[in-house]
């Protein structure tokens, strides 16, 4: 994997808007073909924001910069609007996370599904249809081929999310964004939709941005792990290593609040004190709410640095690895 070519590749991203508020302040994140990366955080901390920003998604007050903002070794800085929007479905698709707002609520989703295929001229219309029913089949939608005359209220959430993702696969991305894909779906649809997630990403080798608050879901199907916090990424590295022994001391207490490895019986379940921190001004942004933090952290600009497993890295004014 480490051979092949980015399929996504940021450096020193930035999103401002109005020209002044940071929703993303200098990310670096990369995803080879066949990985899936997770991205965790508290609401607020950029993750939407960082992955509406791929696909040109972001409203007209957003101002991007970055040294270097790859999709699929094509240049997204240099492109225009028709340009960006012509990137959405060959280069990068996304799953949102509530599938009963993804799809129009007044037209059969045969239609809808054919619709994304309008790229593609030289297939006829009776091509476009067996392309769907074979990606319905393929995500496990029973009897595809009677679904395309259905309505979306016709499906339950959890059939919805799976043609949602077939939507989403039809156009044969080489990055595939999921922004938190299962938070509307019971456990046991949610487990279903990671097996087929696994199991489509080992078939056809698509990249996967899978973005969640839920840290079993990251550990249960990503490779690596970014920790993202007010815009910024505080801590990035293989999952097995993040999960073990994480180093930033806001990973630390995001894994301390995780009802799932709580041990130890207790009366009430554990918080991150506060709030999240507005982005922007001096020193470490995690500092006020922050258990361990001094002066200096307050102060100075954090640093990024190694942490004790190889590709593990957290941002930090101390040595706490």
């Amino acid at each position: 994997m480490s051979d092949q070519p980015l399929v996504l590749d940021i450096e020193d991203l930035t999103i401002r808007y109005g020209g002044v508020i940071s929703a993303v302040d200098n990310v670096n994140l990369s995803i080879r073909p066949g990985e899936v990366m997770g991205v965790i955080g508290e609401s607020g901390s950029g993750k939407s924001t960082l992955a509406h920003s791929i696909l040109g998604l972001l409203p007209k007050s957003a101002h991007i910069e970055a040294a270097r903002f790859r999709l699929s070794g094509r240049d997204v800085n240099a492109m225009d609007d028709s340009e960006r929007a012509a990137l959405r479905g060959p280069l990068a698709a996304m799953i949102f996370q509530n599938p009963m707002t993804a799809f129009s609520p007044i037209h059969r989703l045969g239609q809808q599904l054919s619709d994304l295929l309008w790229r593609d001229g030289q297939m006829s219309r009776a091509e476009k249809r067996e392309r769907i029913i074979t990606m319905l089949r393929r995500t496990g939608i029973a009897d595809p081929a009677a679904k395309l005359d259905a309505y979306p209220f016709q499906f339950s959430g959890g059939m919805l999310q799976r043609v949602a993702i077939s939507a989403a696969l039809l156009m044969q991305p080489a990055l595939l964004i999921a922004d938190e894909p299962t938070t509307a779906l019971d456990v046991t649809t949610e487990a279903q939709i990671l097996h087929l997630m696994r199991e489509l990403r080992d078939q056809s080798g698509v990249a996967i941005l899978m973005i969640s608050h839920h840290l079993g879901v990251i550990a249960e199907l990503c490779d690596r792990v970014a920790v993202m916090y007010a815009g910024q990424i505080v801590e990035e590295g293989p999952v097995e290593a993040i999960f073990a022994a994480p180093a930033h001391p806001y990973t630390q207490a995001l894994l301390a609040c995780e009802p799932a490895l709580i041990r130890e019986r207790q009366g009430r379940l554990p918080v991150i004190a506060g709030e999240v921190a507005r982005p922007g001004g001096p020193g470490c942004r995690f500092a006020p709410r922050c258990s361990v933090a001094e002066e200096l952290c307050r102060q100075a600009s954090p640093p990024v640095r190694p942490a004790a497993a190889e590709g593990q890295r957290y941002r930090c004014v101390r040595d706490l690895a």
